[in-house]
């Protein structure tokens, strides 16, 4: 029996999965990422590992990558990545000479927007936005059905937008990024900054066994579902950035939904309500317009794997295999 597998890069961590046919994560694996400052042959032992893990032996069809950085039109280059040492990097060839199956590349929110609109949130949307907050902020934008690329294949890439001139500087080498505000980067640097503060202290600080500089994303979100009033006060701000930005993005192209998805996703209604009051107060025309919900994503944080195994199923399906490989099987990291 062959599997398809979906592999999530994200800048700190990689998921792959064994997805069905009909949408359905079969079989998970989880590695670290390595960093952006380091070889990127790193990031690809970690990717191996991963889908090594998953496929157990079995004969692999096919990998899908969803990759959190800036892909191009082709699927086959990662131009840049703020989060990942990959920089221009033929990622799909090199993957596929490794690993020795067909590999289909794309942007992690492209991935995540084919598996809410085809299995998920998005399900029957003409128009739909996606966002996915993780390490930082991807997105995609979908228009009659269709996935919008735009000229070089990276239409999308909200988490980039300023939106404070001169602010926070950003991992892309830009200022005042919306994903220095509204990121699960942001959610740790907040939550930090006032555990710091003389006298603080609470749930979170306990969880991170007093270390504010231990403090990380699942601690924050644990926090804040107990009422810890640190955890709380940073999804209220990271909420509210959310819902900025959202404003601005329906202002733009009127969707029917915003689904939201990543990592910091987990969180649900911690997040999303403050992102929704935000956008009802700052969305231009608010009184007289429909607001389209901002909902979580059906598939969370494992939405970029789910859609970049559908991503397989297609290129497979239309006879788009990027290379003929002499074995299914990828190869034994060394």
């Amino acid at each position: 029996m062959s599997v398809v597998i979906g592999v999530d890069v994200g800048g700190t961590k990689v998921v792959a999965a064994e997805v069905s046919a009909e949408g359905e994560v079969l079989r998970v694996a989880r590695r670290m990422t390595p960093g952006r400052r380091v070889e990127v042959e790193l990031v690809e032992d970690a990717l191996t590992q991963a889908v090594e893990e998953v496929a157990a032996g079995r004969r692999v069809a096919g990998v899908g990558l969803a990759a959190a950085g800036f892909v191009d039109a082709a699927g086959e280059r990662v131009m840049f990545a703020p989060h990942l040492p990959w920089h221009g990097e033929q990622v799909r060839a090199r993957l596929t000479e490794r690993w020795q199956v067909p590999v289909f590349l794309d942007n992690d929110a492209n991935c995540a927007a084919r598996a809410e609109t085809a299995y998920g949130a998005a399900v029957g949307a003409r128009d739909a936005l996606v966002v996915t907050l993780g390490t930082g902020i991807g997105g995609a934008v979908v228009l009659g059905r269709q996935l919008h690329r735009g000229r070089n294949g990276m239409a999308g890439e909200f988490g980039h937008m300023q939106v404070v001139p001169d602010g926070r500087d950003c991992e892309c080498g830009g200022r005042g990024c919306w994903e220095q505000y509204s990121s699960g980067n942001a959610l740790v640097r907040l939550a930090r900054a006032a555990l710091e503060s003389p006298g603080a202290g609470g749930v979170l600080l306990d969880l991170a066994d007093g270390d504010p500089a231990l403090v990380d994303g699942p601690m924050v979100t644990e926090a804040a579902a107990q009422g810890d009033q640190v955890a709380l006060q940073a999804f209220a701000s990271v909420g509210s950035w959310l819902g900025t930005g959202v404003a601005n993005l329906v202002a733009a192209f009127d969707p029917e939904v915003v689904v939201v998805g990543g990592g910091v996703s987990a969180a649900g209604d911690l997040l999303l309500e403050p992102a929704r009051a935000e956008l009802a107060r700052s969305l231009v025309g608010a009184a007289d317009r429909v607001v389209p919900p901002v909902i979580r994503a059906a598939h969370g944080p494992e939405a970029g794997a789910v859609g970049a195994a559908s991503m397989v199923r297609d290129g497979l399906g239309r006879g788009a295999r990027p290379r003929r490989a002499r074995s299914r099987r990828p190869r034994r990291t060394r």
